[in-house]
Order: structure tokens, then sequence, then C-alpha cells
């Protein structure tokens, strides 16, 4: 079963994200109180448990958030979801807007490990509609598009 392993905000963009008992999403908004949440296309963004796990055999020491990633998942293959998938995770329904970003400034773990999986491996979704989100919540795709 894909599911939130964890949920996390920032005031500030740039800078990595705290994880919290559990969000409320906003419709056309993001999460309520973080910093990238507003009207645009990238109101939140999810990265796999499995990813962050790649970094940790690389020696880092990180966990979820530290990323800057808002929704921590497991069991979801997240790249191999084709824009205008929709996911259902509560009552929040999010639709995928862009796979990976462009990475202009290299952050702290660039550094330490010479590799970043955000840009690689992390996807951005708008809300469709608001709910809350915790750790544990059922993550199921409901359209997958062509």
């Amino acid at each position: 079963m894909a599911q939130v392993e964890a949920v996390c905000i920032s005031e500030k963009k740039g800078e990595r994200k705290t994880p919290v008992a559990s969000v409320l999403l906003r419709e056309q908004h993001g999460i309520v109180g973080d910093a990238h949440a507003g009207d645009w296309h990238r109101q939140v963004s999810l990265l796999a448990q499995e990813s962050i796990d790649k970094m940790v055999a690389m020696g880092l020491d990180v966990s979820a958030g530290d990323f800057a990633e808002n929704i921590t998942t497991s069991g979801i293959d997240l790249v191999s979801l084709p824009i205008g998938s929709r996911l259902q995770i509560g009552k929040a329904l999010l639709e995928v807007t862009q796979i990976g970003k462009e990475c202009h400034t290299r952050c702290a773990i660039f550094y330490q490990a010479g590799d970043c999986v955000m840009p690689k491996e992390g996807i951005f979704v708008k809300v469709l509609s608001g709910g809350e989100i915790r750790p544990g919540d059922e993550i199921r795709t409901v359209k997958v598009m062509p």
C-alpha cells in the first residue's frame, strides 16, 4: 500500500522543512502555513522515502523534510506518474504538475554527497480539493494520464 510517511512545512523557501503531525491542504493554494503555497503549479512537493534511503546509503544523515519536500511517501513510484495523474490522500485530491526540477543552486546535500535526489525524483502537485493529511494516510492513484 502506498502511504504518507511524513508531512513537512517551512516558513521560508530554500530551507529544510520540519515534520509535523498533520497538514491542511487548501484548494488551489497548497499547504496552509508553508512557504511554497500559492497560486502556481508547484503548490506541494512529494519525495519517496525510497529516494531518501538512497542518500542514507551514501552515508548522509538525512530524513523526511531534509530535501524540502512537503510529503514523504512510500510504496509509490512517483517519477513514473505522468503529468496530469491524480492522487487521493484522505479527502485531498492532488494533480501531478511537474516531475523533478532544475537545481539552480547546489544545496548543502549536493555538496555533502555530490548528488541530490530531489531534482530528479521529487514531484510537484497542485491541490484540486483540500483536506487534512497525516503520516499513515493511504495514497491512491485515481487517474493516470496516458
